[in-house]
């Protein structure tokens, strides 16, 4: 029991031709208390806020001269169109407005609790060092791979997309590229709405720059064209990107010195 704790709280550094260098000892943040219901709580938070609030005119469906024939025709008493015997305005007619349509005033984005927000990333980090959860979302690795993924900061300089392709391979995951690269048709109306294909999550590669900075313009610019490739700084993590979907277990690699600033994280 003693040594399994061990290694918990130790991981190998690799170098870019994913041979072993040296330990690095892991902060707490890896031994946090697995949350899917934090997890999942936010990542709705986050995706509430790219919804758009939407609704019709106003006068939608009552813009119209339709007036009621009155009693003595055999026929109901609904609203009408003058030129014709169509029926209008009335929600419960075929043709009429409708009674409960959609509201910009609607609240639409959802709130989560600081703490909480702070508890539900620090979980899903913990969650990528698990090998069951990550293989549960679909993620190929070799099995000589150890989670977590740790790599020597030279990563962050690779600016061509090759040489990043070099280094997958050498660490274990480019199988997961290639898993990603699978396009899946969608299912419904979104395949005329301009997102007929669902893409897939790959590798995320978490540095210790943010993407601002000229070493994570680099590997983000190397990263960029590989599918389900995602790139972040220690400081931009959030649920999202470490549980796409609200599923806990994202294939993750961190360089050596953003694996030191994770013992800052609260």
């Amino acid at each position: 029991m003693v040594e399994e704790a061990e290694k918990k709280t130790k991981a190998k550094v690799l170098d870019l031709s994913g041979n072993f260098v040296r330990e690095v000892a892991l902060p707490p943040v890896f031994l946090e208390e697995y949350r899917p219901d934090l997890i999942k709580r936010a990542v709705l938070v986050i995706q509430s806020n790219r919804l758009q609030p939407k609704g019709p005119n106003p006068l939608s469906g009552r813009k119209t001269s339709a007036e009621s024939w009155g009693v003595g025709r055999g026929v109901s008493r609904v609203p009408r169109i003058k030129t014709g015997n169509r029926a209008a305005r009335a929600p419960q007619t075929v043709g009429g407005r409708r009674a409960h349509p959609p509201k910009t005033e609607e609240v639409l984005k959802r709130k989560i609790n600081k703490k909480e927000r702070r508890k539900a990333i620090r979980s899903a980090i913990a969650a990528t060092i698990d090998p069951d959860l990550v293989r549960s979302r679909g993620h190929k690795f070799s099995d000589a791979v150890k989670l977590p993924i740790v790599v020597e900061d030279a990563l962050e300089s690779l600016e061509k997309t090759s040489k990043v392709e070099e280094t997958l391979k050498a660490i274990g995951v480019w199988d997961d590229v290639l898993r990603a690269k699978e396009r899946k048709v969608r299912a419904g109306k979104g395949k005329m709405r301009g997102r007929r294909y669902k893409h897939r999550k790959s590798v995320l590669i978490v540095i210790s720059g943010e993407e601002g900075t000229p070493e994570g313009k680099k590997i983000k610019m190397g990263a960029k064209n590989l599918p389900g490739v995602d790139v972040s700084s220690v400081e931009e993590l959030n649920a999202e990107q470490l549980a796409p979907g609200t599923h806990p277990g994202r294939l993750t690699i961190w360089t050596e010195s953003s694996i030191s600033k994770l013992a800052a994280v609260r």
